[in-house]
């Protein structure tokens, strides 16, 4: 049967639904050996085998096409649309598509020269820290919205209330995403919106006159006229373009806020469920939710704050922005089904451990980075959205590499959670997939998720007896955190774009 293309986990492209040609199969997993693909590289087109990608969800192309329409938003997967791994490991340079056509352009701004260009991570750890502090340049803007996110989950059950407001109100930690839309919120306001000259006015942007449609800015309102074109919000500012000096206080401002307020419910409502799967004991240093009260409870917290999240995302007043949103959320269910039923093949595919981290960290990012531009007034194929969406996926992936490195080197006491965690679950990550190819005897150990006494030990005797495989995952860690500065450095200069260089340094020389 024909492997139909997921809806899941994607950004969108305006194209019609394609017609059904075959029956989707019923598997949770899909090999495509047999297909091929075109791969794009230095702008020519070649044909190569498609590598064993599994999908986590499968859904028949006759399922698919009762939810859309001729002009639905159709879904393209990040992982389509970014690099997952370098080509030496085996990555490919993703095809041209309407997601990722303008990954290389730089936004021109105002600015004097940009010291940042071109700027690289390793070896630059002192220039970094003299750049502005991420946390301490939107701490105030995050205050009111970090004290007001208890009250938006409060709930008339004084349990399910308790236990909803248990991470906002003892445990919230830095708020790292939050912290990541405030300030990609502020970077996309040094961006005038770009004109989408490959716009077919008249036939996509249904314009009362379309004499004039032919000649409009779309500098302008950020084409807010053709919002349903292009995912951009209305944008309600003086002169109708947002600007560093207009965007604090202005409704977009308010709306990007609420946003990360999302986000992070639908982080929080993800790590309590998470912990339940997991029989987790601790989370950022205490205890778990459903050890405090119990797996009910933990369960019915968790689809309570995605319902209220659900709501407000609702309230953003942007059907794009809710699709985008609504597709990370069941990212995050994928994710886990992946982790659950992953065959035992896919254990050792670096690729499959890639797409399992998108899914259940990198997406969430990548699509409320998106998110962000287009609520900024920025159409969803513009420089500055594919700029942001780039820059979350990868460093999504980079926190996630760096959080499975840690797993083996920090203490428990130091990560807030147990060490060692994912081979508790027999899952394998960077350092041991490393080590797997460098000692296949590890191999068997990794299909069978350590079940077998002594699995664990053994694995990890492997791990500290390889000379390379730690130093692999650090380097695949600095690889997609070099491509998050590279996509940010695509953004016009700005104390918030310098604020995130720091941020993604940050990311991949933390100790927790």
């Amino acid at each position: 049967a024909a492997a139909m293309a997921l809806t899941t986990t994607s950004a969108f492209v305006v194209q019609p639904h394609p017609a059904s040609t075959g029956t989707g199969s019923s598997s949770l997993y899909v090999s495509t050996n047999v297909e091929k693909d075109p791969v794009v590289t230095n702008g020519e087109s070649s044909s190569e085998e498609k590598k064993y990608r599994p999908n986590p969800v499968v859904v028949s192309a006759e399922a698919e096409a009762l939810s859309h329409s001729a002009t639905t938003m159709k879904l393209t997967p990040s992982y389509e649309l970014f690099q997952l791994l370098e080509e030496h490991e085996g990555g490919m340079i993703p095809a041209v598509t309407e997601g990722n056509a303008l990954r290389q352009k730089i936004v021109s701004g105002d600015e004097e020269e940009d010291e940042l260009a071109g700027f690289v991570l390793e070896g630059n750890e002192a220039l970094c820290q003299k750049l502005p502090d991420p946390f301490k340049l939107v701490e105030d803007e995050l205050r009111p919205f970090a004290e007001s996110i208890s009250e938006l989950v409060s709930s008339d059950q004084p349990i399910l209330s308790m236990a909803a407001k248990h991470f906002f109100e003892k445990r919230h930690g830095k708020r790292f995403r939050p912290t990541i839309v405030q300030l990609l919120a502020k970077a996309c306001s040094a961006a005038a919106p770009e004109k989408m000259p490959e716009l077919d006015t008249k036939k996509d942007c249904p314009i009362q006159d379309p004499e004039n449609d032919l000649n409009f800015d779309f500098t302008k309102a950020g084409s807010a006229v053709c919002w349903s074109w292009s995912g951009a919000s209305e944008v309600e500012v003086e002169g109708g373009v947002v600007t560093t000096e207009n965007h604090q206080g202005s409704e977009v401002w308010r709306r990007q806020a609420q946003l990360g307020q999302i986000v992070e419910m639908i982080h929080v409502a993800s790590l309590i469920h998470d912990d339940v799967l997991d029989e987790a004991e601790t989370r950022r240093g205490g205890e778990a939710v459903h050890k405090l009260y119990s797996n009910k409870v933990a369960v019915l917290a968790g689809d309570y704050l995605l319902a209220r999240a659900s709501v407000l995302l609702a309230r953003l007043e942007n059907t794009a922005v809710v699709q985008i949103m609504a597709t990370a959320l069941e990212s995050l269910v994928a994710g886990e089904i992946m982790q659950l039923k992953a065959p035992p093949e896919s254990l050792l595919e670096m690729e499959s451990y890639l797409r399992k981290s998108y899914y259940k960290t990198a997406s969430l990012i990548c699509y409320a980075s998106r998110s962000t531009a287009l609520l900024g007034g920025h159409a969803y194929g513009s420089n500055v959205a594919t700029a942001c969406e780039e820059f979350g996926f990868h460093l999504g992936l980079a926190y996630q590499i760096q959080d499975d490195i840690l797993d083996f080197t920090a203490a428990a006491s130091v990560l807030g959670k147990p060490a060692l965690a994912d081979m508790d679950l027999g899952l394998s990550t960077a350092p041991i997939l490393y080590t797997a190819q460098e000692y296949p005897q590890l191999r068997p150990l990794v299909m069978r998720r350590f079940k077998k006494k002594g699995d664990k030990q053994k694995a990890l005797e492997y791990l500290y007896k390889s000379e390379t495989a730690m130093d692999k995952a650090k380097t695949l860690a600095r690889f997609h955190a070099q491509r998050a500065v590279d996509a940010l450095l695509r953004l016009p200069k700005s104390e918030s774009r310098d604020a995130l260089v720091r941020l993604t340094n940050l990311v991949i020389t933390r100790k927790k």
